[in-house]
């Protein structure tokens, strides 16, 4: 049996134990009984969705133990963790004292990386992180990657689970993957061919402890790098953290922004996106990639990620044109600020998935004027920077959720002229969503944006963030038909 350290290690009959029944959990579990191993998953819940689900990883012959996910099962060799596990969790606090490594589903999947045939060597992994714009940037990405060729997907914290394509019967060229925070952090061994940070922002804080581990864990996504290090020339803690990381020798620091490009930077010049970084010669010419008028939407924040998808495919080859095409070709997900629908000369933005304030300050940057829909679960976060930040861009404000006074109070200190209209409490679903449209509306005038970017969770008066753009979406459809 070979010491789990290793790469590549013959999992026959290793004891492991999964924690966390969720889908990585799952995913993780069949993977390593399909290798041999005895597998344990062990989780604190035991509701009847997770009895239906330990009955199937016991049908494949693991060990399921719900309502305990705190104690380390006698001579465990290795446990793989789902990534929201925090790391003060008392299980990981016993598997350090008896010497246990602990990973997560991303570098056990680092870790079974197969080579490709006539190569010798794994696909690639172009990876991305970033407080926000981590899964728009990686679907970018691939959109790119297949227009030039390659057989490729997104994975990761997105679409094709990273176990599952490392293992794939027919084998990727090259992996545009999305990390998290909490995967980086479980993912030691990381090593991608080239990685950008998007951007750095007070995030999940209450996981990692402190700001600066936040930004560490992201960090790790540049160790190793062999091509590219990609960076925001706008967010200066993400240069910070390439001149930290520990690259392969002739690794560069390349930078992405919405001016014009300096030397071993990507840019805009009149409406163009430039590399002055992927050229033969930098000191003296440019490739055009395309326009920003190929990028979909064409906001500010959107183009940023346009240029750091375009750097990680430069860095890995792909010609201009290609960059182009996948570009055009690419079509955001839902909640993305998608425009839903234009009532009376008024247009009606879905940013839902801004669930959180600077990706509400990007959403805000894109429109004027605005009557701006705001608030839910603030998980922690203050508003005066954001509502400074957007006031004069802004025409009124209707504010939802069980957080909302937060808002209030800095628009009160930061825009006291913007109107504010206050849902009633106590609504929420359909309801409260369709007073919410009826209300913004009301303070809304010809050319005009209505845009929905929370910047909270939803979870107070919502299931999801989908839940609440797919409601707003219909309130905006019933405001057409009715003529309201």
């Amino acid at each position: 049996m070979t010491d789990p350290g290793l790469t590549n290690p013959d999992f026959t009959d290793l004891p492991v134990v999964v924690a966390g029944l969720g889908v990585s959990g799952i995913s993780a579990a069949r993977v390593l009984r399909g290798l041999g191993a005895a597998v344990t998953v062990v989780d604190g819940g035991s509701g009847p969705g997770l009895v239906a689900r330990a009955a199937e990883l016991e049908a494949l012959g693991a060990a399921v133990r719900l309502g305990d996910g705190d104690s380390l099962p006698e001579g465990t060799r290795l446990i793989v963790t789902s990534p929201g596990w925090a790391p003060d969790s008392p299980l990981f606090a016993a598997a350090d004292a008896a010497g246990v490594p602990v990973w997560g589903d991303v570098e056990l999947a680092w870790r079974l990386r197969r080579p490709l045939p006539g190569t010798g060597e794994p696909a690639p992994w172009l990876a991305v992180t970033g407080t926000n714009g981590k899964t728009t940037t990686v679907q970018m990405l691939a959109s790119i990657l297949t227009a030039a060729g390659r057989r490729t997907a997104a994975v990761g914290n997105v679409g094709v689970s990273v176990l599952d394509a490392v293992l794939a019967e027919e084998p990727y060229d090259v992996l545009a993957v999305e990390l998290s925070s909490y995967q980086l952090h479980w993912a030691p061994s990381l090593r991608p061919y080239s990685a950008a940070v998007l951007n750095l922002a007070p995030d999940h804080l209450d996981w990692h402890g402190s700001m600066e581990a936040y930004a560490a864990d992201k960090g790790r996504i540049y160790e190793g790098n062999v091509v590219a290090c990609v960076y925001n020339l706008a967010d200066p803690a993400t240069e910070a953290l390439v001149r930290e990381a520990d690259v392969e020798e002739g690794c560069r620091a390349v930078g992405f922004g919405l001016g014009a490009p300096g030397l071993s930077n990507l840019g805009v010049v009149d409406g163009l996106l430039v590399d002055r970084a992927f050229v033969a010669d930098r000191a003296k010419s440019a490739a055009e990639l395309g326009s920003v008028e190929d990028v979909n939407p064409p906001a500010p924040h959107n183009i940023a990620n346009a240029l750091a998808a375009a750097a990680l495919a430069r860095a890995y080859g792909v010609e201009p044109k290609a960059v182009r095409e996948g570009l055009r070709a690419f079509r955001p997900d839902a909640h993305r600020i998608a425009e839903v629908g234009v009532v009376r000369e008024v247009a009606y933005i879905d940013d839902s998935k801004a669930t959180n304030t600077h990706a509400a300050a990007a959403s805000l940057a894109a429109y004027r004027p605005i009557v701006w829909i705001a608030g839910g679960l603030a998980k922690g976060a203050t508003f005066d920077d954001l509502v400074q930040g957007a006031a004069e861009r802004l025409r009124g404000a209707v504010l939802i959720g069980q957080d909302r006074a937060l808002i209030r109070e800095a628009l009160e200190r930061h825009a006291p002229d913007v109107p504010v209209i206050e849902a009633a409490e106590g609504q929420t679903g359909a309801v409260a969503m369709a007073e919410v449209v009826r209300a913004a509306a009301s303070l809304a005038r010809s050319g005009d944006t209505v845009l929905l970017a929370p910047a909270c969770a939803s979870m107070d008066m919502f299931t999801n963030y989908g839940e609440r753009g797919d409601l707003f979406a219909a309130a905006v459809r019933e405001l057409a038909d009715t003529g309201e």
